[in-house]
């Protein structure tokens, strides 16, 4: 009856990461460490593993001598997202029947 949640995407701040990336597409670090209020180091160990299971893809590069480090979610974190909604889902329409 239950379906399993994606453990990656069960995580607060990595599922807050591909909801994010679901709507824009493309995000610096920057945007999305204001969005979700996380700290640097925790963020970067969260992308670092959504970069992993190949959910994100992540471009680093130099602009005006500074860092700029830009995300962006692969088909296969679009498919993960949609699978584990409609998990989700299932959880919630369980009281229904």
């Amino acid at each position: 009856m239950f379906k399993e949640l994606d453990p990656i995407l069960h995580s607060q701040l990595r599922l807050a990461v591909v909801s994010l990336l679901i709507g824009v597409k493309e995000a610096e670090f920057t945007f999305i460490k204001e969005k979700t209020n996380a700290t640097a180091g925790n963020l970067s160990v969260q992308i670092q593993k959504l970069k992993d299971v190949g959910y994100i893809e992540v471009e680093k590069q130099f602009k005006d001598n500074y860092p700029l480090t830009t995300c962006s979610i692969t088909k296969k974190g679009v498919e993960a997202f949609e699978k584990y909604v409609k998990a989700l889902q299932s959880y919630l329409d369980a009281g229904k029947k």
